[in-house]
């Protein structure tokens, strides 16, 4: 990683660690008597493990000049395993948050291990930390082979790729301690989100740098959407997280906003999150890795643009179908669902224009069960989409909102779409980036997509069945014209629903340790495989039967 730095570069990341070590030393003193201290400790120790790791390595020769003659592909191996880290860990949070609601007695007297502090950690790691470092690292891969350019300079792929962890871990330890801004993204604090602006600000510009230095006239689609991604997040944390410290001191702040004003804000930031983050930036995962793994191009090129255009502006205007029945006005809830029923067109296009890319290769899906989780992930795009615009529809939501329904929605897109097409890309990635024939086990691949697809169904099928049982739970009225259920009641209700959910995210939790030890193992082959190489190429000295030694 160092070794690959120039002189430069080294120094660079030298003087960003001290920048970092320097803050970390200023929050700890001056939040002593408040958690700001705690996440200064941890930005002090990040700092100063940086100035180690480089100094470390610092005295190491310049990489050669003809590192420029290939692509940089260092960050996007370490980004696919932290991403398969976070997936570990958000799902071991999510399977004990779910098996909370099922078993409340599972828990022990402390206040990190509430369920209020636990959800967050659950949500926010599979989302930034599992999605968020998946994306990053495939967004290098695609941009530097859709462009044939190598990324502009070493250091800030390494900056984005390493400070957005350390927003991770600020933000997973952050709820832990109780330190939100009690949003429904529950997000993190002031400094945490100044931090990732300019975390976010150096990821645009690799993209607009690479892109201006591209050898292919044309920009791909893939980088359309990863584009859209990173430069949308942009506006909605910047907008979303608009706030006052109560000091410099101190971790708490204040929102700019309240009441309905705050609720619109946050529920146009919620749904272009899911629009952005957990859709463009995967759709630019899906118009490569699909069409890469099934050798046949894309089915239709302008399909894909009419798509992404529909998608970037619709999605914009749909966030307020999730404030259906409040003080919302009337016209903005209309609005809203409007936008969503509209919305099923480019989202169809892109999972339409997916499935028939598969034309012709039918027998690869059969075989071959990396493309099996692209194909998977694009149906269950299909149908996540049609079920978000079906529930925008104000008749709908006052059935649906506010119960598990909901729940089974958000984990149909978050499971069978999101993961599915980021495990299907990372697997088809790990052995071009290690170059190895294949993963280590094609066995343990399929074993995966089965414990993924029943994972999925078995959750989903719950949360749906709980959810319509709960809306008509709720709204049922005996004959004096008082509610006939109360809410002990449906919690009684769900409670087989419930367990069903824990063991539906425990299977998906196996799948995804299953995919991180294929992946660990196929490193190891890897290296093993470029050991043995080089061991064979190593000349030997005729007579003597000694290597020949580097620099001899």
């Amino acid at each position: 990683m160092i070794a690959t730095l120039t002189v430069e570069e080294r120094q660079r990341a030298i003087a960003v660690s001290a920048f970092l070590a320097l803050c970390g030393v200023i929050m700890a003193i001056a939040g002593r008597d408040d958690l700001l201290g705690t996440h200064g400790v941890i930005v002090l120790l990040f700092g100063l493990g940086g100035i180690g790791l480089v100094l470390s390595k610092y005295f190491e020769p310049e990489p050669p000049q003809e590192r420029l003659s290939h692509y940089y592909d260092d960050p996007t191996k370490v980004g696919i395993v932290l991403s398969l880290g976070w997936a570990v860990v958000g799902m071991f949070f999510g399977v004990w948050v779910a098996a909370l609601l099922a078993w409340p007695d599972l828990t022990f007297d402390a206040a990190w291990a509430s369920f209020g502090r636990l959800r967050p950690v659950h949500t926010s790691g599979v989302i930034f930390g599992f999605g968020g470092n998946a994306l990053i690292a495939t967004s290098f891969h695609v941009l530097q082979r859709t462009s044939r350019a190598r990324l502009p300079d070493q250091f800030s792929p390494w900056f984005v790729l390493l400070g957005y962890n350390l927003f991770c871990v600020l933000a997973a330890s952050g709820y832990l301690m109780g330190l939100t801004q009690s949003k429904e993204y529950a997000e993190p604090e002031w400094y945490a989100d100044i931090w990732l602006v300019v975390v976010w600000v150096v990821y645009f510009l690799i993209y607009i740098r690479t892109l201006q230095r591209r050898k292919e006239p044309h920009i791909y689609v893939a980088n359309w959407y990863y584009m859209a991604f990173i430069l949308v997040v942009a506006v909605l944390h910047i907008v979303n997280n608009l706030a006052v410290p109560v000091s410099f001191g101190h971790a708490k702040s204040y929102s700019l906003f309240s009441g309905v004003q705050d609720a619109m804000t946050q529920w146009w930031y919620g749904h272009n999150a899911v629009a952005f983050f957990l859709t463009a930036g995967f759709l630019g995962m899906l118009y490569y890795y699909l069409p890469k793994r099934a050798g046949r191009p894309i089915f239709s090129y302008r399909l894909s643009i009419i798509s992404f255009w529909g998608i970037t502006f619709m999605y914009m205007w749909a966030g307020s179908h999730h404030l259906h029945y409040t003080a919302l006005p009337q016209w903005v809830q209309t609005l809203g669902m409007t936008f969503s029923v509209v919305l099923l067109v480019p989202s169809w296009a892109s999972a339409g224009n997916a499935l028939a890319t598969l034309n012709g290769a039918w027998d690869k899906v059969r075989d071959d069960a990396t493309l099996r989780f692209m194909m998977v992930a694009a149906v269950f795009y299909g149908l996540s989409t049609f079920e978000g615009s079906f529930m925008a529809i104000r008749a709908v939501n006052s059935l649906s909102h506010y119960t598990d329904w909901t729940v089974g929605h958000v984990h149909a897109g978050a499971l069978g779409w999101v993961a599915m097409i980021t495990f299907g890309s990372l697997y088809a990635l790990v052995p071009w980036m290690w170059k190895v024939e294949r993963m280590y086990s094609p066995k343990l691949i399929e074993v995966h997509f089965w414990l993924a697809l029943a994972g999925t169904i078995i959750y989903v099928f719950a949360m749906w069945n709980s959810g319509i049982i709960q809306g008509l739970m709720w709204r049922t009225y005996n004959d004096s014209g008082t509610l006939a259920y109360s809410f002990i009641d449906s919690l009684v209700a769900m409670h087989p629903y419930y367990i069903s959910r824990t063991i539906g995210g425990l299977l998906f939790l196996i799948g995804a340790i299953v995919a991180a030890y294929n992946v660990w193992m196929t490193i190891r082959m890897a290296r093993s495989q470029a050991a043995g190489t080089a061991e064979a190429d190593r000349p030997v000295l005729h007579g003597a039967g000694a290597a020949l030694q580097p620099g001899e």
